[in-house]
Formats: structure tokens, C-alpha cells, sequence
């Protein structure tokens, strides 16, 4: 597996970054340097990418101080600068700012049983060179919740739960209004809702409180014990939308949902993310599983059978082109766990099939 797993029991945000650090310095590094060669390949200029990081770790200090701190103890803990984890952290919204539009991404489904917690499943799907720096981390927040999440090493969150019984999982979009300079990370309004939120209302209302320069989707669930909740969270720098389950089941791909910000959506009408969203949804009985493995394989789902949910990158395509189901996860609000096999869901086994 390539996936370090990161436990502590820090609470100082500085210090815990130091000690993911020393736990990978030299992941995150190989992630920077990945970083740089993707943007390059898409056209964005050396002489911009310091502008980018600092304008990132700026939004990020005035935002946030804590995660701040905690991206700066990164910086210092691997001999890198604050700029540098800056523009590692808002690689979304560098790739944004020059209009770098990639058809292959993730795919969402959350199903809502009667009573009971949220069934929730995911690919994280990205480019395959960019595969092997991964990390899992667990944690108690400001607010004293237990947060498990996992992202790439050096990058602030991603795909996580914490034990007020919510869960949050993350997809990319693309927006007329997406723009530079830029603003807080997306990835960081994901971890700000992990650490603080305990309910989609107050998830709600942190990523609103982000000022954005890129777009995307939170799509959270909650679970109080009872009864299980979920809702879709669309943010860009033109202003955020709240999507709600349908018939009990909410599914995101990448693109808009809500007809207002859909009228600046960017993915053509040929990108994969509407027949991925259309077929997910008719996958509704296999995605209800309780079993959060066999939800996993439910998503094996390929070009060939109507959609590539389960993402192959294509050996013709340039790096920058080429996309992969890298991880494939499910949040288990009941038990408070993480599930995740380390690659596409066509190679979901028994063995494969982890918790954390």
C-alpha cells in the first residue's frame, strides 16, 4: 500500500504539521514537484507559480490562522517555503485560474435509509502519475471531535468523517466565475468542516464563509444515532447552493446540479461527468448496500458498460490528460470508520478492503 497512515494526538496545529513532516517530507516533496510539472503542462508560467502560492497562503492565514499554522509547520518540517505549501494546497484553484478543465474525476453517491446512518461511497479519481503520496490522518480538532480524513501529503483534507457523526466526501467543478487572485483552498474548507461542523447546517455556513477562487462540491451526511441526513454543497466564487436528496439518494459528479450556478458551468456536454451522475443513479439499489464494501463494487462500472465510473487512465493520452480511480473509499457513520481500498473499485477484494 502507498498510503502512510499519520496518528497523534497533538493539539497545537504547528507542531502537528511538523510531525506529518517527519512522517513524509519527502512525499510531500515529490507531490510539489508533480504539482509543478502539471501546472507547467497546462500552461501556467514559472514566474507565477510564488504569486499563486503566496496569494494561497494568505487567504488561508486570514481565513483560517490555525490551519495556517499547520500548513506552515509542514513548510518548515520539509525545507520548503510557506509560498510553496501555499500553491501545493491550492492546486485546484491554480488549475482553475488558467482554465485547466479535465474530463476524468470523481463520482458521489450517498443513500438515505429509512432509519439509520447514511450510505456514502466514492472514487477519488486524479492523474495516475500523481498516485503514490497519499495519506490517511486522525486527530482531535480545536473543537475537541475526533477527525479521520484523507488527502494528499501536504494538502490540508480531502474525504473524512469525524465522530459528531459526519462525514464529508469531495468532488471538483469548473465555473465561469472561477478566477484569480487566489482565494482560500478548497481542500481547506473541507478540512475547516471536518474539524468544526456537526451538522449540515454549520457545514453550510463555513463554506460560505470561504471566499473562494474555485469551484466545487462538499457533499456531507449526518448521522445523530437515529436518523441519517446528507446534502450536496456546490461552492464558487459566484456563491454556493445547497442540493438535497432525491427519493432518498444524492448523487454528484462534476458538474452543476442547481439550476442558477449550472448556467455557468464549464464541463462540455460530451464530458463523461453527466453519464457518470445518470448512471450512478440508476445503480440506486447496488449503492444502497449496507455493506460498504459491496457499495465500493457497485461503482465498477466502465466505459463499455455506459459510463467510466471506474476510471482506466489512457496509455495515448499526455500525463496531463490521463486520469485514474486512484482511491476508492466509504464513510461508516455508525462506527465511526473510514473505508477504503487503495485503487479502482474493478480491483475491490476482500483483502484490498480497509478501515481506518
Amino acid at each position: 500500500m502507498t498510503i502512510q497512515r499519520f496518528v497523534t494526538a497533538e493539539r497545537d496545529p504547528r507542531t502537528r504539521g511538523e510531525e506529518i513532516a517527519r512522517l513524509g517530507a519527502e512525499h510531500v516533496r515529490a507531490n510539489l514537484d508533480g504539482y509543478v510539472r502539471l501546472f507547467r503542462a497546462v500552461g501556467v508560467e514559472d514566474v507565477r507559480l510564488r504569486e499563486f502560492g503566496t496569494q494561497a497562503a494568505d487567504a488561508l492565514a486570514a481565513w483560517r490562522p490555525d490551519l495556517h499554522a499547520e500548513m506552515c509547520g509542514v513548510a518548515a518540517g520539509t525545507g520548503l517555503t510557506e509560498w510553496e505549501l501555499g500553491l501545493l494546497n491550492a492546486r485546484t484553484e491554480v488549475l482553475a485560474a488558467v482554465g485547466a478543465v479535465g474530463e476524468g474525476e470523481c463520482s458521489t453517491s450517498v443513500y438515505l435509509p429509512d432509519d439509520g446512518a447514511p450510505r456514502g461511497v466514492q472514487t477519488w479519481d486524479w492523474h495516475d502519475e500523481l498516485d503514490a503520496d497519499r495519506l490517511l490522518a486522525r486527530y482531535v480538532s480545536d473543537r475537541g471531535l475526533e477527525v479521520r480524513y484523507f488527502t494528499e501529503f501536504g494538502m490540508l483534507g480531502k474525504i473524512g468523517i469525524n465522530d459528531a457523526g459526519l462525514g464529508l466526501h469531495f468532488n471538483i467543478l469548473n465555473h465561469s466565475s472561477d478566477s484569480d487572485p487566489i482565494g482560500v483552498p478548497v481542500h481547506a474548507v473541507a478540512r475547516s468542516i471536518l474539524d468544526s461542523a456537526t451538522t449540515i447546517a454549520e457545514a453550510v455556513e463555513i463554506a460560505d464563509s470561504a471566499s473562494v477562487s474555485a469551484s466545487t462540491v462538499l457533499t456531507v451526511l449526518t448521522y445523530d444515532g437515529d436518523r441519517g441526513d446528507a446534502a450536496c454543497i456546490e461552492l464558487c466564487p459566484a456563491g454556493h447552493a445547497v442540493v438535497g436528496p432525491e427519493d432518498g439518494l444524492l448523487v454528484h459528479t462534476n458538474h452543476f446540479v442547481d439550476p442558477e450556478l449550472a448556467r455557468g458551468e464549464l464541463a462540455p456536454a460530451t464530458a463523461s461527468t453527466y453519464r457518470r451522475y445518470k448512471h450512478v443513479r440508476s445503480l440506486r439499489e447496488q449503492v444502497a448496500d449496507p455493506d460498504p464494501r459491496r457499495r465500493a463494487e457497485a461503482l465498477a462500472v466502465h466505459e463499455v458498460d455506459g459510463a467510466p465510473v471506474c476510471c482506466h487512465p489512457d496509455p495515448e493520452m499526455t500525463f496531463d490528460q490521463r486520469w485514474e480511480s486512484l482511491l476508492t473509499t466509504a464513510l461508516d457513520l455508525e462506527h465511526n470508520r473510514m473505508w477504503f481500498h487503495d485503487g479502482r473499485p474493478c480491483g475491490v477484494r476482500p483483502e484490498t478492503w480497509h478501515a481506518f
